[in-house]
């Protein structure tokens, strides 16, 4: 590397890049509390500066005036008290302006002033600390005190007194915005865990539900046949067995991924929509699936969200619509995915959901609905124009997993 004639060494980069990295480290380490005690400790060390420069000023070269020590330990313990501002902001309130008040009233000779700096740094520390009413109380309080003494002796300085109440004013004001933005964290929290819930409870219904349906359809059709055809009856029991140990491993991926990450199970796709209508007409509904478009894979969220909707639709005809014939679409377009799944029954009213006082009611088109939400479609449910009911779901689909056009 060359910088105008002189040539850096080849190991020149490599510490740069070993110096930068420390100090993003030492950015790192640097937790907030840490980053507030080294503010404080900076802060200080600014105040002792000032503080050593005024001795070192006025340190005579004959016989020390005794106001020089007192007014260098008064210093001293405004320095020091500013280290616990944070969590002891009364008495750095209460050390600073009781040693300016005393350094200006006793030591005239020396530059104190009743509302120093180290008062406003005291008073913002007082209003961004405190609870509202006690902050309030003895920041005007100090205020007060300072306002008094320039009055009596100085009345042209009277504006240090404004200053004092609007750092007084300003932490009290960030206290409020950080309160603020605190109570929305929490909002958010709160929503999140609510979302959550709601998130579970609709993987509970739609994993749940279908699969108790259909075992309920089944177990009532081997009762009532097994007096007359027991082979009939032993096939039904069968499939109930086969959809009970079903039911129980989605249960299982639902736990896994509770526990893990967000993920929706391997099964619940809309590729294995075929399984999920094969399925249904086991356990009695007459179900036929169609594939229209050209197939390709979705987002892990549609996808979801396309074989929940299909599934909860199978369960509602199942219950609603015993006997009816279901035709169900599966659509792909240029821009988007669509399910449709219409039976011929009777078509009457959506089942209505519940109220929310109910636990346990209320999920499925309710929970249909949110889940196409979410994916940025919509779903349309209710009777359809020739009769029966209707459940459409319509998904945009990302640029990226939109068809290519061959090149």
């Amino acid at each position: 590397m060359v910088v105008g004639s002189r040539a850096l060494p080849p190991s020149a980069p490599r510490r740069t890049a070993v110096t930068r990295r420390r100090a993003g480290a030492l950015v790192t380490a640097l937790t907030p509390e840490r980053r507030a005690r080294a503010a404080d400790a900076a802060l200080a060390l600014l105040m002792l500066a000032v503080l050593l420069d005024i001795v070192v000023k006025r340190w005579p070269d004959g016989p020390v005036p005794l106001a020089l020590p007192a007014g260098l330990l008064l210093g001293l313990a405004q320095v020091g008290v500013v280290l616990v501002r944070r969590t002891r902001p009364l008495l750095t309130l209460t050390v600073i302006v009781a040693a300016d008040l005393t350094g200006w009233l006793l030591l005239p000779e020396l530059p104190f002033d009743p509302l120093s700096l180290g008062s406003l740094v005291a008073l913002y520390a007082v209003g961004r600390y405190l609870p509202y009413r006690t902050g309030w109380w003895s920041g005007l309080a100090a205020t007060g005190a300072g306002a008094v003494a320039y009055a009596v002796h100085s009345p042209t300085d009277m504006a240090n007194a404004v200053a004092a109440l609007l750092a007084l004013v300003l932490g009290q004001y960030t206290r409020l915005r950080a309160e603020t933005a605190e109570r929305r964290r929490a909002e958010r929290a709160a929503e999140a865990v609510r979302a959550e819930r709601r998130h579970i409870a609709r993987e509970l219904h739609d994993v749940v539900a279908h699969h108790i349906s259909v075992m309920s359809v089944l177990v009532g059709a081997a009762r009532t046949t097994m007096a007359a055809d027991p082979e009939r009856a032993a096939e039904a029991l069968v499939t109930t067995e086969r959809t009970a140990r079903e039911a129980m491993a989605e249960m299982r991926r639902l736990l896994a991924v509770l526990r893990a990450d967000d993920e929706p199970e391997p099964d619940a796709r809309a590729d294995r929509l075929p399984a999920l209508v094969e399925r249904a007409r086991a356990a009695g509904v007459r179900a036929d699936l169609r594939v229209e478009g050209r197939a390709r894979p979705l987002p892990p969220a549609a996808d979801l969200a396309v074989y929940r909707t299909v599934q909860e639709a199978l369960t509602n005809a199942q219950k609603h619509a015993a006997g009816a014939r279901v035709r169900v679409v599966l659509r792909y377009t240029d821009t988007a995915v669509e399910a449709e799944v219409h039976d011929d029954g009777s078509g009457g009213p959506a089942p209505a959901p519940a109220p929310a006082d109910r636990p346990g009611h209320g999920h499925g088109l309710r929970g249909m609905a949110e889940r196409v939400a979410l994916c940025g479609g919509d779903l349309a449910a209710g009777p359809a124009p020739g009769g029966g009911f209707r459940v459409r779901a319509r998904l945009p689909l990302p640029p990226d997993a939109l068809p290519q056009e061959a090149t």
